[in-house]
């Protein structure tokens, strides 16, 4: 029987030996799993000159995040002109400019805007308009206007959500003041802080028009004392030869939407992923534009 005994404890000598050497392979192995995990959660390891951005943005698709779009940013589509009014008019519809301008257009366009070829609006230029819609276009029709008059020629933009767009991102109009006083004074200083978080600091550039027929301010022949994206706009009274400017209101574009537009990575940055992703998706775009 002690025979018997020793025999069994050296067969399972072994036998234990090989399934620890099974069990701390597995360990190593569990091991340089969790720090490569830990590795790729740290943002102080990531690297701006060599990162690896479509990790990053495959990891950023697959998230299922709500998008509720920032009602003070908007973006246009560019201009679109595909007929002109020497026969029944000038016809601008949507259906047509999809078809002739494919994956130009946004599927649910938020606004229309319509202007002549030398940058009038419809009411500045007088024309009774047929339909101007979002989801329908533009239509001038010259049996609309008076005796011996046609439509004048017009061209279209559709305004989208963010993402959409490759271009420029617009704020809403903001009209702040009337020139009862000294003038209309739509500085870029007062609009900030009555608007906190809707203008970034430094935009592009910026548009005036007039608040009632949305004629462009460089058509109006009035003297500007400033109208530029640092300062803003302002018409002084004393500058108008009938001594009163018109009532203006500007928007500002920005480039909010510029860095990833267009890709699924910048709608879910835009609205919360991780810090980490944040300083990763802001390396990745800095070296992207410096390389």
């Amino acid at each position: 029987k002690q025979l018997h005994s020793v025999r069994n404890r050296r067969s399972q000598a072994p036998i234990s030996s090989a399934i620890m050497i099974k069990l701390l392979c597995v360990a190593i192995v569990a091991g340089l799993v969790f720090e490569s995990n830990q590795r790729r959660l740290e943002p102080s390891r990531l690297d701006p000159i060599k990162p690896e951005p479509k990790r990053l943005e495959r990891s950023l698709v697959k998230r299922d995040l709500p998008v509720v779009y920032p009602t003070h940013i908007r973006c246009w589509t560019g201009w679109f002109d595909r007929d002109d009014p020497t026969y029944t008019g000038d016809w601008e519809n949507l259906n047509n400019l999809r078809n002739e301008n494919p994956g130009k257009i946004c599927p649910n366009p938020t606004d229309i805007e319509a202007k002549t070829l030398t940058g009038l609006s419809a009411a500045a230029a007088g024309d009774v308009i047929f339909e101007s819609d979002k989801t329908t276009g533009f239509i001038c029709k010259n049996e609309d206007q008076g005796p011996n008059k046609m439509c004048n020629d017009y061209r279209v933009r559709f305004s989208c959500h963010p993402p959409f767009c490759g271009g420029v991102c617009w704020t809403n109009w903001y009209d702040r003041d009337l020139p009862s006083g000294t003038g209309d004074w739509e500085t870029l200083s007062d609009l900030k802080k009555e608007n906190p978080g809707e203008i970034c600091d430094s935009p592009m550039y910026i548009e005036a028009v007039t608040n009632d027929t949305m004629t462009p301010a460089t058509s109006t022949r009035e003297n500007f004392s400033h109208y530029n994206p640092s300062e803003g706009f302002v018409c002084q009274n004393k500058d108008q030869t009938d001594g009163e400017c018109l009532n203006y209101k500007f928007h500002a574009a920005q480039l909010v939407c510029g860095a990833l537009m267009g890709s699924q990575a910048y709608v879910e940055l835009w609205f919360g992923v991780s810090s980490a992703a944040i300083v990763y998706v802001n390396r990745w775009h800095e070296a992207q534009t410096v390389g």
